[in-house]
């Protein structure tokens, strides 16, 4: 499909400094962008309040249709609850994009147990270290030189970094039933996701595969823009 619009949807740990100068470049092409940025979900149900001020957000843009709704990272397990609330106010998309993220399972599964889902064996560690105080994420500046080359980004994104408790990441996810309710495709970035890129593949999505690292927008936000329009003009 053609996509008019690209709706950003970025992870609840971090906020929309993570899609760097993508927006930017997707507007190169003629694109309306809506990037989202949820900044006051800091109490329970957090995922229905990223949902809430994430809908808001996108019906006062008005995006021109066809509408892809993007996600990155852990806002991934959240598109089937914005894209209904959407729906509902006649607003619907027309397509999905998983970049580096997470997909959303039947039930209400947890962070938690999404991450378990992944196969990590250091799940039992970290949640015991939230359940003893910890907070997560707390990088540095140093610490993510690696995957994003910027300084400038680097520090925006650290900036930008949203550390939660162990109340979020065992929260019951909200679900929808009918999703998806239009193509969905997967946008790899890092070996990090390559489970749900299988899990993608087995249920017959369109997937393609960078080696950008994880936040691939600020890393190369001009590879990461003609990946996902290669992904979408696939749907």
């Amino acid at each position: 499909m053609i996509a008019r619009s690209y709706v950003l949807v970025h992870s609840p740990l971090t906020g929309p400094a993570a899609w760097g100068q993508l927006p930017d470049r997707l507007r190169d092409e003629q694109i309306d962008v809506v990037v989202v940025d949820v900044d006051d979900d800091d109490e329970p149900p957090f995922a229905d309040g990223y949902v809430r001020q994430a809908v808001a957000q996108i019906v006062d843009a008005q995006p021109a249709a066809p509408i892809v709704l993007v996600a990155h990272s852990g806002a991934g397990a959240l598109l089937p609850p914005i894209a209904a609330a959407l729906h509902g106010g006649k607003q619907s998309a027309r397509g999905y994009v998983f970049l580096d993220a997470v997909l959303p399972l039947p039930g209400q599964p947890s962070r938690l147990d999404l991450l378990q889902e992944e196969g990590g064996g250091f799940v039992a560690a970290f949640a015991a270290s939230l359940r003893a105080g910890s907070w997560f994420p707390t990088w540095t500046v140093d610490e993510l030189a690696d995957i994003v080359p910027d300084a400038e980004d680097r520090v925006a994104l650290v900036q930008s970094l949203r550390p939660r408790g162990h109340d979020f990441f065992s929260e019951p996810l909200p679900t929808t039933g009918g999703w998806p309710d239009a193509p969905c495709g997967y946008l790899r970035t890092s070996a990090a996701y390559d489970h749900w890129v299988g899990v993608a593949g087995q249920l017959g999505w369109p997937i393609v595969a960078r080696d950008l690292g994880h936040f691939a927008a600020l890393a190369d936000p001009e590879a990461t823009r003609d990946a996902l329009l290669e992904l979408t003009g696939s749907l």
